[in-house]
């Protein structure tokens, strides 16, 4: 085998799902959910990462039945047929890119604030996004091979970080006898007295988003080794790691400053938490490590998704072209192409089109549970691999909890603040917002239905 197109083994794979999963958010903002959650915060991140894994292994267990690449998309159009695999896939790739886009947008800009530039100026965020995407496009052009390196290592730096962070935390409070989580009722004296079930299911969700993207390892699965039986149990483990990390490093920033995490006005706020110089630059330059390997893993997800359209010949079939290295070259261009020109077209202003993302995982988090359920009762044997061991508990129970758990999302996701701007104390109509879903999740997927139906 050509060493430039190895494929992912068990272990890489593993990092993968790191990689996907951690990016800016553990790292920029976890004093968020403490403020929502106090003293519970440590905990209601590992109620997140239950619901997260509740998901993650009904997308595994999917796996197992549908080995092609492409995630939600293969599995919709496996049980569902080519119509409902059209538009999970295509809302599913034009969101990715945009999501793909933002964390762009993000490791930017907390660049050139962590170096002292101004972070608004639009021909600096220009110049650095076209850097770091040039980057990227190199390091998915040298082939499954490097990319399989710069992954891993990415995800090493990152979990060594925060790894850091936690002995640093543990060493400290052991030697200097000092623990301070008490104090987080000093700044949020109130959550104890109305902690009801609402405020703890808005503080679950706040703290689930750390752990999205899961849902996307799998799109590149004809890049890795027996994905029927390495994503499933890949894709948990990834999730059980990072759920140990999220809790030890919230315990350890509460034991040590809850207050500072929870007002600091630092960039990446897990540095406001420490005094040490080095510990402090540790944090800081592996937060920086961990937006861009977060960055690698989307230019390594994404244009898998358009290029498993294109094998099912629902797309052009150009964007399943490769090189001789294994790199899905057009599939590539077209989604940079998209990363690039969306968040320079809204100026930078991510959050009027970042609810197009949120919504299409919603989408994914619905149909894929009724795929697996599908699978297991073999109403599609189609597509379906031959042979697979069926799970009641895996591939009935687990989704059922999962569809449950994504429609209490739903219920609680606040729909009304993301088409919805406040100017001056009046909440108007997010305008953007409305065109990007309207574009997003009609126009495009029409485009395309009509192009697929000319081309049959």
């Amino acid at each position: 085998m050509n060493n430039a197109t190895k494929k992912l083994g068990f272990w890489s794979i593993v990092l993968l799902t790191i990689n996907s999963i951690i990016g800016s958010g553990i790292f920029l903002s976890p004093g968020s959910v403490v403020k929502m959650s106090g003293k519970y915060a440590p905990f209601i991140y590992l109620a997140a990462a239950a619901f997260a894994a509740v998901l993650a292994i009904t997308f595994a267990s999917s796996a197992k039945y549908v080995s092609k690449g492409g995630a939600s998309y293969a599995y919709t159009k496996a049980a569902f047929g080519d119509n409902w695999g059209l538009y999970i896939g295509i809302t599913r790739f034009f969101s990715a890119a945009i999501a793909w886009g933002v964390m762009a947008t993000g490791v930017v800009k907390t660049m050139l604030n962590i170096f002292g530039a101004d972070s608004t100026n639009f021909n600096y965020i220009t110049a650095g996004f076209i850097i770091l995407m040039t980057i990227l496009f190199i390091i998915n052009v040298c082939g499954t091979r490097i990319l399989e390196l710069v992954s891993n290592i990415s995800t090493i730096g990152k979990l060594l970080a925060l790894v850091t962070a936690i002995v640093a935390g543990l060493i400290l409070v052991i030697t200097t006898g000092q623990n301070n989580f008490s104090q987080i009722e000093t700044v949020t004296a109130d959550v104890a007295n109305n902690m009801d079930l609402g405020t703890i299911v808005m503080a679950v969700i706040a703290a689930f988003y750390a752990f999205t993207g899961f849902e996307s390892v799998a799109s590149g699965s004809e890049d890795m080794e027996q994905p029927e039986k390495n994503l499933p149990k890949a894709i948990p483990l990834g999730i059980v790691i990072i759920a140990v990390i999220y809790f030890g490093i919230v315990l350890v920033s509460m034991m040590i400053d809850p207050v500072a995490m929870v007002n600091t006005k630092e960039v990446v706020a897990l540095v406001a938490i420490f005094k040490n110089h080095i510990v402090r630059s540790i944090i800081l330059y592996g937060s920086l490590i961990s937006m861009f390997g977060i960055n690698v893993a989307a230019s390594f997800h994404t244009p898998r998704i358009i290029e498993s359209m294109a094998n099912e010949n629902q797309v052009p079939k150009i964007f399943a072209k490769r090189t001789d290295k294994g790199f899905p070259l057009f599939s590539m261009v077209i989604t940079a192409v998209l990363a690039i020109i969306l968040p320079i077209a809204f100026k930078y202003h991510m959050g009027s089109i970042m609810i197009i993302s949120a919504i299409a995982r919603f989408a994914q988090f619905i149909v894929v549970p009724l795929a697996l359920i599908w699978f297991y009762y073999g109403k599609n044997k189609q597509e379906v691999v031959s042979g697979v061991k069926k799970n009641f508990f895996t591939d009935v129970i687990i989704p059922v909890v999962a569809l449950l758990l994504t429609i209490v999302l739903l219920a609680k996701f606040s729909w009304v603040k993301q088409f919805t701007v406040d100017n001056n104390g009046v909440l108007a109509p997010n305008y953007l917002a409305i065109v990007s879903m309207f574009i997003g999740y009609v126009l495009v997927p029409l485009f395309v239905y009509f192009y697929n139906n000319k081309h049959k």
